[in-house]
């Protein structure tokens, strides 16, 4: 009801707004010219946009923010391009005001000197989007430009100012603080469980009745953040099986006919599937709050569980596997016989008893040594689910041969599928650890599948592939 009242509220406050705005339109130099014409295009959006940072009044600001707003959603992708041009050409810090800031500043090293520097560095496309957000539905308005932003801008290093400053909002507007966590049950109002279908982005949820067996059963649990500025669309959202032991095959976890769990018999709480919800929110991190939170509940509502595990895909593992067939030694594994790979562009392959067998223990081996030493150019692991799970304090567990045979898992990870283990005990030394110095923190398993593989090689930490 909070979230009703405001929107009735903000939409009042619109209302009156935009009949400020239209007592006052005369008086706009920039609109008076353009004032015989009744079409909406007549007004261009910049000049909106310069309207709305000089308006004082808050009333007539709303109105014109959401005028703003408006227009922007009737543009063309071709005219939204441009008006991101025109945000990072045209509505950045003044030159010769910044510095003259900085000259004070460097003269009075002062507390005023650094205030006067630090308005003036702050371009007014952050207080534009400040106002924009004024708006109703605003909030969510601006998560959508930056969607198109991402799509449109087709990494233009010149719009890159952009997409630093909604960032740089986007990180205080979405703080953990402002955040509510809700679990979803299949009671949840229906709008937000479409959406639930729509955004699963891991393990395609095949309609309702595949809904349901994910959220109905007593061993199954999904929680989601959401946002008070957009109150049905959730952020992020975790799908959690209760079992009685870590699984190895999300086939398992998933299948129609399993023997359903009762709570009080579960040891294992298993975070299968993570999805964000919001494109438009990229680079904003929530999965590591949410996963903290929903271990402390989940640990109140059933005592009885011991382990807090993942069942991850591993999205970039076929792809490395092919470079390491194409070149084993510019890999690091001079050692390793590309033609043993060879069986996986076979068709079904995993079909076959005896292209299984022997598959079995090089994919083993070659994934912990993905996963221990393959590094990006910046020295980070190169999978970014793990990049993801061991930043946030997790430890390799174990590796699942077949764990995911569905069409998605094959071709992005030959099957693959991965344990992480979030040890309440150990999450903030393996976090550091891993912050600090890049350590992947791996059980005993792992490091049997590194020995297997090349007993004699002396593996660098930092190996960049």
């Amino acid at each position: 009801m909070t979230g009703i009242v405001l929107k009735d509220m903000f939409a009042r406050i619109a209302e009156r707004g935009r009949a400020l705005v239209e007592k006052r339109s005369l008086r706009l130099a920039a609109f008076a010219a353009r004032a015989a014409a009744t079409a909406p295009e007549a007004e261009r959006i910049e000049d909106l946009c310069r309207a709305l940072l000089s308006e004082r009044g808050e009333a007539s600001g709303v109105a014109l923010a959401g005028k703003v707003l408006d227009r922007y959603a009737m543009m063309s992708g071709e005219q939204k391009k441009d008006f991101f041009h025109a945000l990072a050409q045209d509505f950045g810090p003044d030159q010769l005001r910044l510095k003259q800031a900085w000259a004070a500043y460097e003269q009075t090293s002062d507390t005023e000197g650094l205030r006067g520097l630090i308005r003036a560095v702050e371009p007014p496309r952050q207080e534009l989007f400040r106002r924009l957000n004024l708006a109703p539905g605003g909030t969510g308005a601006l998560v959508a430009l930056r969607e198109d932003l991402i799509k449109l801008g087709d990494n233009d290093p010149a719009l890159a100012c952009v997409e630093d400053d909604l960032v740089h909002l986007f990180y205080s507007w979405f703080n953990r603080g402002f955040l509510v966590m809700q679990r979803i049950t299949w009671s949840t109002p229906a709008d937000i469980l479409e959406r639930i279908i729509r955004y699963e982005a891991v393990h395609t949820i095949k309609g309702w009745d595949d809904l349901r067996s994910r959220l109905q059963p007593p061993d199954r649990r999904c929680y989601a953040f959401f946002h008070p500025s957009l109150i049905d669309e959730p952020l992020i959202f975790v799908e959690v099986a209760l079992t009685s032991g870590i699984p190895g095959s999300i086939q398992d976890i998933l299948a129609e006919d399993r023997t359903t769990l009762l709570p009080e018999h579960a040891t294992t709480a298993v975070f299968y599937s993570i999805s964000n919800c919001q494109a438009g929110l990229k680079g904003v991190s929530f999965g590591n709050f949410l996963i903290k939170q929903v271990v402390q509940d989940i640990s109140r509502d059933v005592p009885s569980l011991k382990n807090f595990v993942t069942l991850s895909p591993a999205p970039g593992f076929a792809r490395w596997l092919k470079r390491v067939a194409a070149d084993p030694k510019a890999a690091g594994l001079a050692n390793v016989d590309a033609s043993a790979l060879a069986p996986l562009k076979e068709k079904d392959w995993h079909l076959d008893p005896a292209l299984r067998s022997a598959l079995r223990p090089i994919i083993l081996n070659l994934a912990a040594f993905y996963y221990v030493h393959a590094k990006t150019s910046s020295g980070k692991p190169v999978d970014p689910v793990a990049r993801f799970h061991l930043g946030n304090g997790a430890r390799l567990e174990r590796l699942n041969w077949l764990g995911d045979t569905s069409p998605k898992g094959l071709r992005e990870a030959e099957g693959l599928m991965v344990n992480y283990l979030y040890d309440l005990r150990f999450i903030e030394e393996n976090h550091e650890a891993f912050a600090n110095s890049g350590t992947v923190v791996a059980s005993d398993a792992i490091k049997t599948h590194l020995l297997a593989l090349a007993p004699d090689l002396v593996i660098s930490e930092n190996r960049r592939v």
